[in-house]
């Protein structure tokens, strides 16, 4: 599967909710079980209120399938500051495979989940 990119608005939660059908989608395609799909679906949206919990105005979420599915996505814009993420992180860290966070400083930028 080549790459399939998503980039919204944070502040329109509709968008949130497309990401997820989105992953639910990229899940479908690669014959991953309905439980395993749910819980990817979850962690990418933690991951995407994360980086709205940290000030970022816009995100893209790259979905990809080699060597399993996996979901980077990236803030940009907005004003970005440190935001208080130990739940989600806690959480997404229970739910997939592994999970990548990438810091510019104390605030998060990047969430790269993979299943």
């Amino acid at each position: 599967m080549k790459d399939f990119k998503v980039s919204f608005c944070l502040e329109d939660s509709a968008y949130i909710t497309a990401l997820r059908l989105v992953a639910g989608a990229v899940c479908s395609a690669h014959d991953i079980d309905v439980d395993t799909a749910e819980d990817f679906k979850v962690c990418v949206t933690e991951s995407v209120l994360i980086l709205k919990g940290c000030g970022f105005g816009c995100a893209e979420a790259v979905f990809s399938g080699d060597g399993g599915v996996t979901c980077t996505v990236e803030g940009a814009g907005g004003s970005p500051k440190a935001g208080e993420n130990e739940f989600s992180l806690a959480l997404i860290s229970a739910l997939v495979k592994s999970c990548d966070i990438e810091k510019r400083g104390e605030i998060i930028k990047r969430v790269t989940l993979k299943i």
